[in-house]
């Protein structure tokens, strides 16, 4: 889980540079299977990192002291 604003923008990067990738991969791949193939991976791992995304989000900042220290133990 995310735990602060430097993880959410780390999170936010990734999220980015994976996008970045499928555009490469819809501009260069030219059989529709083989695309779909390259780019599952990269959607899914977006979906997750964007429920993280929303759960920290969906937290208010003097909550997740707490949560975190129980997450920790």
């Amino acid at each position: 889980m995310i735990q602060n604003n430097q993880e959410l923008e780390a999170t936010l990067t990734r999220i980015r540079h994976f996008q970045k990738q499928i555009e490469k991969l819809r501009q260069i791949e030219t059989n529709p299977k083989n695309y779909r193939l390259s780019v599952s991976g990269f959607l899914a791992e977006i979906d997750r990192m964007n429920l993280e995304i929303r759960e920290y989000l969906s937290i208010h900042p003097s909550e997740l002291t707490g949560q975190v220290a129980e997450a920790s133990t």
